[in-house]
């Protein structure tokens, strides 16, 4: 009876055991679900946002959250990065919820590309979204270029809309007329699901929808939701810094003023090594812009003016040319119709009359005292005046600058006679005698005699 009895109970704490770890195993996945991450984007979509999308879509699945959440405001950005993010978007496998906020953000040209491929869309109050028709990035298209690609942007535009249940041409409308609509009114022709004006509100809203991923159907477990936020690690930071038009700009401009200094002072290192790096940083930069390389030659021709009017008096022509110059390439040297993608005019003035002074004054000031006569040491006695102590005939002694040196002249010369100091041999002056040095440069006039 007893070993009966201890059977069952056996049996019992197996039975327990058994649901405990059931229960334990189940508990992550059930948290993961309720979880919801979320991330800003409030930038032009360049390379840097694009890793940064990518990254947070593959943390989503490592974490299986319930969804991820893409807070949206940008002016537009590059094709290339914009249709990276919109591959890993159709291919993800958890929801993915692109939400353009704040009130006063936008999604616009690129923006709305990617807000169309998300699972559900969703803006807030006070925003608007579209204007996607394509521009040139680097100079003008012709009239063939220009049907194509955007015969290319709109074709993908409806793949897009198509996969994801919204109005095909409507869509296609904001590629090929370049319209744009409220937050109002994409809810109203359903480009969007929902219009929110709080990310909470949101969740509460879209919680039960059932969206289909790559994996398959998934039903939104979103009510009361962990809320994990975002942020862009080290290296997405430096990338974002970097990409930024001004930033590219200086870091192109102090890469050759460190080159300049090291070639001008060969040994100082320092210089070579910042302004290396810094033009290397500006390379990178220039990969993810529209670069006018035209641009880049007329900057490189500032500088050679600036540098020439140091060697060449020009009465500030070069000076003047070289501001010019700098001003134009700076102003060419990224060409998009996107303003977040361009330098300020501000910035490019300023830089240019700080670069235009930098070289005027400073490297010039450098350049004149390397050509001007020295001043100390024994060379710095040539051209001085001294007077005789002791007679000159040919050796003697004259005082100069406080000190008695040895001297010789050509011709003999009394003490208390000034001397001019010609050149010097070892420790010995050569001199001249001043009234003879004068009379020479003093040509007696016509109809005199001495």
């Amino acid at each position: 009876m007893r070993v009966q009895v201890r059977a069952a109970t056996v049996r019992r704490l197996r039975v327990c055991l058994a649901l405990a770890s059931l229960f334990l195993a189940l508990t992550p996945a059930f948290a993961a679900s309720r979880q919801v991450n979320v991330i800003r984007v409030e930038s032009v979509i360049s390379s840097s946002a694009a890793d940064y999308i990518v990254s947070a879509i593959k943390q989503a699945e490592k974490d299986k959250v319930a969804a991820l959440v893409i807070e949206l405001d940008t002016p537009g950005g590059l094709d290339t990065s914009m249709r990276v993010i919109i591959k890993e978007m159709l291919a993800a496998e958890r929801p993915i919820v692109v939400y353009v906020a704040p009130s006063g953000a936008r999604a616009a040209s690129a923006g709305a590309f990617i807000t169309l491929a998300a699972h559900i869309a969703a803006m807030a109050p006070g925003t608007n979204i579209g204007a996607a028709a394509p521009v040139a990035m680097g100079g003008q298209m012709d009239k063939t270029m220009e049907k194509k690609v955007t015969n290319d942007a709109a074709a993908y535009m409806r793949t897009i809309a198509e996969k994801r249940g919204r109005p095909i041409d409507l869509a296609e409308e904001w590629v090929r007329k370049a319209t744009a609509k409220t937050e109002t009114e994409a809810l109203k022709a359903k480009l969007v699901d929902f219009v929110s004006p709080k990310l909470e509100d949101l969740l509460q809203a879209m919680d039960g929808r059932t969206v289909t991923t790559a994996a398959g159907k998934v039903k939104l477990e979103t009510k009361d939701a962990t809320i994990n936020r975002g942020e862009m690690n080290l290296r997405e930071k430096i990338l974002k810094i970097i990409a930024d038009p001004t930033v590219a700009y200086l870091l192109l401009l102090l890469g050759l003023a460190g080159l300049y200094f090291e070639f001008s002072t060969p040994g100082a290192v320092l210089p070579g090594v910042l302004g290396g790096i810094c033009l290397i940083l500006a390379l990178y930069a220039f990969q993810q812009l529209p670069i006018n390389y035209a641009g880049v030659l007329l900057i490189l021709l500032a500088i050679v003016m600036f540098i020439a009017e140091i060697k060449v008096v020009s009465h500030g022509v070069l000076t003047l040319g070289g501001v010019a110059s700098l001003i134009l390439g700076s102003v060419m040297l990224i060409d998009s119709p996107v303003p977040d993608m361009r330098i300020p005019l501000t910035t490019i003035v300023v830089t240019a009359l700080a670069v235009a002074g930098f070289f005027m004054f400073v490297v010039g000031a450098g350049v004149r005292a390397l050509w001007s006569k020295t001043r100390t040491g024994p060379e710095g006695l040539v051209g001085e005046v001294g007077v005789v102590r002791s007679r000159l005939a040919p050796r003697g002694q004259i005082f100069l600058r406080g000190e008695l040196w040895n001297a010789e002249s050509a011709s003999p010369v009394e003490p208390g006679e000034s001397v001019r100091v010609t050149r010097i041999d070892g420790l010995t002056l050569q001199v001249v005698q001043v009234q003879q040095e004068t009379a020479v440069l003093s040509p007696v006039a016509p109809g005199r005699s001495e």
